[in-house]
């Protein structure tokens, strides 16, 4: 990211210092733009320490893109008019000495600090988003996994903040062609050169501000990581390049402009949150609050802000931008594990003054250093070999950890393996509690969630099927025939959301020792209920998703009835995942009603209906980190009843049918006593994600899942 001084200045606006703040002039560097950047690198650091208290502190990241998009557009469109064209190669080199030398540091600082503090179980990811961050690729790989359902579940790593550095690169690799390509145009065809450019921006920004607002609005989730979605942002910076040269403004309308401009963004921080539509139309109140700042501060003259954007701390955090951002967030993800307790004020200080020092020193010893040497390592193909080598290195050490990550798993699953010979050990301790002790209390020897607790695991003989009940009733659930040939097998069906499946491990031991015909559809985070869905986790899905889910219901529900199974196992996240029928009643109401309409549907083909009360909740209620930090007091983590356990909308069904052919399975005293619910019982965490169930737990509680199912 383009967050602190550069070469690319040196012909703004000189700075001189009046009753110890710097003032504008020309000759030198801008003040204004320093303060900007030391804004926007505080709003987002101040968000990542305390989301809380500054909800919308991520439009930091819109202000660092308007300002890119001004200075590289600056200096690019002056070469260009001076001598017809760009030296491609100089521009890449002064990119890469400016920005990589820090950026690849602070990523095998990362590895390190991950390998030395955080769980081997976040290895993966870590080694995943590491390797995303050094080829600059990271953005696509967050959009993706912001797609699957299962990742959003995943803890943040340590690279994740390198998506906005991306974003920048790729900005910085395709922006100078798009220049070049645009100045060809003119010259080709004989029209004026800057109106040409203007143009071709122009288009390009409103092009990506309307692909903005759509994406947005049809795929949030992916929007927020697009490189299309945030071009616009860019293109408004770009656009300030050539306004600058306009008639000046009066230096009254200036100061007010700018005035205007930091107070928007202010405001935009304080009022937007994680509900905010983002980026799409709301990102336009950030980017012309900071376009506000730059224009106005275009006329080289003394503003009415001076006095404070001009102090010397201002300007120092504007200096430090760049390494501050690389710095803090790693700081942020590791601190819990390094202090081995959940953040407090005096970490979250702590973290802070850490990484302004870090930043600092980054800017002096490295930053600087590369910046400010020539000679031959100005030469793009010595820069070139440098940034090839750069990569190699954070790349071998991200698949060191990753090769490390392995064998620490394969260990685990071979020491849960001997743990499960215990007697004492899990669910079954709530059953056995005179004999084994309190199970509330019992250190936990694994408290690291690995591959073998996945709950998605599936048994060999029934890994080959496929979930076509996605495409229509033209396709088929996923099947595994255990009945050993029994011609009075039951036909089973488990169906619901990834709360269903988290049950499939004990469904299936079922299977084989009663012998069933098993079929099962799944659809995360999408409720099976006959109701339109709108929502999860407290965020709007986009039309696509809210479309696909209705139809797997329907398709479902349809499925069931025409196969008349003898059972119907049903389970799903209905606490957190919102409906609306449009009668405006209460989740609970309509949740009861439109389950209460697929499963009369099945009671009427003379299958019994068997739902799964949802587990306590347990990301929504107490840290993701607090059982790996709390490992032998895993009580200190336990929570209240009422709190962990909302009504689950199937209970109200069950009571509303009235139906003996509708027997629910509530497994609700193996994860509470009368008071609290807890995330280890047993010596065995209960959880294997934010959301899902461990499959290691679920194996302790078969047993008395088996006895409610008759």
């Amino acid at each position: 990211m383009t967050i602190t001084a550069d070469r690319q200045e040196r012909n703004l606006p000189r700075l001189t210092r009046r009753n110890g703040a710097a003032v504008v002039r020309k000759g030198g560097h801008r003040t204004d733009i320093q303060a900007l950047r030391a804004l926007a690198v505080g709003l987002v650091v101040l968000n990542h320490l305390w989301p809380h208290r500054l909800s919308g502190g991520y439009v930091g990241v819109d202000v660092f893109f308007v300002i890119s998009g001004f200075l590289i557009t600056s200096h690019l469109v002056r070469e260009l008019q001076a001598s017809g064209r760009i030296r491609l190669g100089a521009f890449y080199a002064r990119r890469v000495r400016r920005l990589l030398p820090a950026a690849f540091l602070v990523l095998v600082a990362s590895l390190i600090l991950a390998g030395l503090t955080l769980p081997y179980t976040r290895w993966e990811s870590t080694v995943e988003e590491v390797l995303g961050s050094t080829f600059y690729f990271e953005n696509w790989l967050l959009a993706a996994k912001s797609v699957d359902y299962s990742a959003m579940n995943e803890s943040a790593t340590v690279a994740q903040h390198y998506w906005s550095l991306s974003v920048e690169e790729q900005f910085y690799m395709l922006w100078p062609l798009g220049l070049v390509a645009l100045y060809a145009v003119a010259r080709r065809t004989r029209k004026n050169s800057t109106s040409v450019l203007v143009a071709g921006i122009g288009l390009t920004t409103l092009a990506s501000l309307i692909c903005s607002v759509y994406i947005t609005a049809v795929a949030p989730n992916q929007a927020y990581f697009a490189t299309p979605v945030r071009i616009w942002e860019f293109g408004v910076g770009a656009g300030l390049a050539f306004v600058g040269a306009l008639p000046s403004l009066s230096r009254r309308l200036r100061n007010v402009g700018a005035v205007a401009g930091f107070t928007t963004i202010l405001a935009t921080a304080l009022a937007f949150d994680h509900e905010t539509p983002f980026p799409g139309w709301t990102a336009i109140f950030p980017v012309i609050g900071t376009a506000l700042v730059i224009l106005a501060g275009s006329g080289g003259m003394r503003m009415w802000h001076d006095r404070f954007t001009g102090l010397k701390p201002v300007q120092f955090v504007g200096d430090i931008s760049y390494s501050l951002y690389l710095w803090h967030w790693p700081l942020i993800v590791v601190a819990p594990f390094v202090a081995g307790a959940e953040l407090t004020f005096g970490v979250r200080l702590l973290v802070l003054v850490t990484a302004v020092g870090l930043a600092w020193l980054t800017k002096t010893f490295v930053e600087d250093r590369w910046i400010k040497q020539g000679g031959p390592r100005d030469r793009p193909r010595r820069v070139f070999i440098g940034l090839v080598a750069g990569m190699a290195a954070v790349s071998l050490a991200a698949l060191s950890l990753g090769l490390l990550g392995v064998q620490r798993s394969d260990l685990a699953a071979a020491k849960a393996e001997r743990l499960a010979a215990n007697p004492c050990r899990g669910a079954a301790v709530v059953d056995r509690n005179e004999d084994c002790g309190d199970p509330w209390t019992m250190p936990v020897a694994l408290p690291d969630m690995g591959p073998v607790n996945s709950y998605t695991h599936s048994p060999e003989e029934c890994q080959t099927n496929d979930n076509t009940l996605r495409d229509g009733l033209g396709g088929h659930p996923a099947s595994c025939d255990l009945s050993a040939g029994d011609p009075n097998a039951e036909t089973v069906w488990l169906v619901g959301d990834s709360h269903a499946q988290q049950w499939q491990t004990a469904i299936f031991e079922l299977a084989k020792e009663r012998h069933w015909k098993l079929k099962w559809s799944y659809f995360g985070g999408c409720p099976l209920v006959d109701a339109p869905f709108t929502g999860h986790g407290g965020r709007a899905a986009d039309p696509a998703t809210t479309a696909d889910c209705r139809r797997w219901g329907q398709t479902v529900a349809t499925a069931i009835e025409r196969d008349r199974p003898s059972r119907v196992f049903v389970s799903m996240f209905a606490a957190g995942e919102q409906i609306d029928d449009g009668t405006g009643r209460s989740q609970t109401a309509q949740y009861t009603d439109g389950l209460v309409r697929h499963w009369k549907r099945w009671l009427g083909v003379g299958a019994k209906v068997q739902p799964i009360y949802d587990p306590p909740l347990n990301g929504a209620v107490r840290s993701a980190e607090c059982l790996a930090l709390n490992p032998e007091t895993p009580q200190s983590c336990a929570v209240p009843r009422d709190k962990a356990l909302p009504l689950d909308p199937m209970v109200a069904a069950v009571e509303q049918l009235n139906n003996p052919m509708v027997r629910p399975v509530d497994l609700s005293r193996y994860f509470c006593d009368d008071t609290s619910c807890y995330s280890a019982v047993g010596g065995v965490a209960v959880y294997y994600d934010p959301d899902h169930l461990n499959r290691d737990y679920i194996r302790g509680v078969t047993a008395a899942f088996g006895q409610r199912v008759d």
